[in-house]
């Protein structure tokens, strides 16, 4: 689906009208009940004339060219540019969401830069970037926009990346991800009370879109768990945790543990040790995760990529910069010749940590 750029207000097909005149949305597992003129809970899908629409079709909180890996995404393309781009709103609750001033924004004046999805791939390509990133909200909010972006994208020859919780019904979670390349999705802890107490949400909708993913997609997928001291970085949760992952999973799906700082509505709860993080990736590689990763901290041994099979070094990292390179041109350990599961290059790209903010009016036809 793609609408006329100017367009804001776009209809959607996912909701049905219930017998007390209300409209049900039925994209994502809270199934928001509203009536006329009310939002849904994720503020960008609302009712207008019994029926409901995307609000924000076409507006965007900003464009930014960042590092693949900061998605964080460490075995899709590493090296390459990404353009970033988010709008508002969030179907979560998270309470500590690092992101609250676009996502749980309620502002319309925060979605300044409007961009057709035509404009998005023009901007992506003149740009140098081998892939649009989906980010900073949840975009399965406003799939009907992502989707036509990541059609124009898909026909110059760009990936797009999904960067979700992955809170989304089968139905429309087959339409989104059929126009995805990859995903990092955001596994926020490991139980029902964690999801239902600090996220407003329910685990198993998460657990089902990882499973289809990996199982029935050919979108690459990589798992992120921010670490909250007292909420979900007990051994308990990460054994179970990854125990899952690689059972439900494979191994080969690999995962960070990223730093929480206090933020939003947890400003009483202490950043993340470090320490946190290298016991995680230890339980995580002890569970037979083959390739687990420590973030938003330095940290050269749980930044890089290993050959899971002799132990060599494969990919080395700096936070968001690349040292070493020793992986083949099929994706395979140089000593050992061991496949590391990815979507690589002969060569790494050279983008390094930069981050360039992009006006897209610069790139409109």
């Amino acid at each position: 689906m793609i609408a006329d750029a100017m367009k804001t207000v776009v209809p959607t097909l996912y909701w049905h009208r219930l017998e007390d005149g209300r409209v049900q949305c039925d994209l994502c597992p809270r199934f928001c009940r509203i009536k006329e003129g009310q939002r849904g809970l994720c503020f960008v899908r609302a009712c207008e004339k019994g029926e409901i629409v995307l609000t924000t079709y076409g507006r965007s909180s900003g464009f930014c060219v960042d590092p693949i890996e900061k998605k964080p995404l460490n075995h899709f393309l590493p090296g390459t540019p990404v353009l970033s781009f988010g709008t508002a709103g969030c179907n979560l609750t998270c309470r500590f969401c690092q992101n609250w001033d676009m996502s749980k924004s309620r502002e319309m004046d925060i979605l300044a830069d409007q961009a057709a999805p035509e404009t998005i791939a023009r901007a992506a390509e003149s740009l140098g970037c081998r892939s649009v990133a989906y980010t900073y909200n949840d975009p399965v909010i406003f799939l009907e926009y992502a989707v036509a972006v990541a059609q124009a994208c898909r026909a110059r020859g760009i990936k797009s990346v999904a960067v979700t919780a992955g809170y989304i019904c089968p139905e429309p979670r087959a339409e989104f991800f059929a126009w995805m390349d990859a995903a990092n999705v955001d596994l926020k802890g490991f139980s029902e009370d964690f999801y239902h107490r600090l996220c407003s949400g329910h685990l198993q909708p998460v657990l089902e879109t990882l499973e289809y993913l990996v199982h029935e997609t050919p979108v690459w997928v990589e798992l992120t768990t921010l670490l909250i001291p007292g909420e979900n970085d007990s051994d308990a949760d990460l054994e179970a945790m990854t125990q899952w992952v690689v059972e439900h999973l494979g191994p080969d799906v690999p995962l960070h543990f990223t730093a929480f700082h206090p933020d939003y509505k947890m400003f009483d709860v202490p950043a993340t040790p470090p320490g946190t993080l290298t016991r995680a990736r230890a339980i995580a590689l002890r569970n037979g995760v083959r390739h687990a990763y420590t973030g938003n901290v330095h940290d050269d041994a749980g930044g890089s990529t290993y050959c899971h099979h002799c132990g060599h070094k494969l990919i080395g990292r700096d936070w968001y910069v690349l040292s070493d390179w020793n992986l083949t041109a099929e994706g395979c350990c140089n000593r050992c010749g061991t496949v590391c599961a990815g979507v690589f290059e002969a060569h790494p790209g050279t983008w390094g940590g930069r981050r360039l903010p992009v006006r897209l009016r610069d790139f409109a036809g």
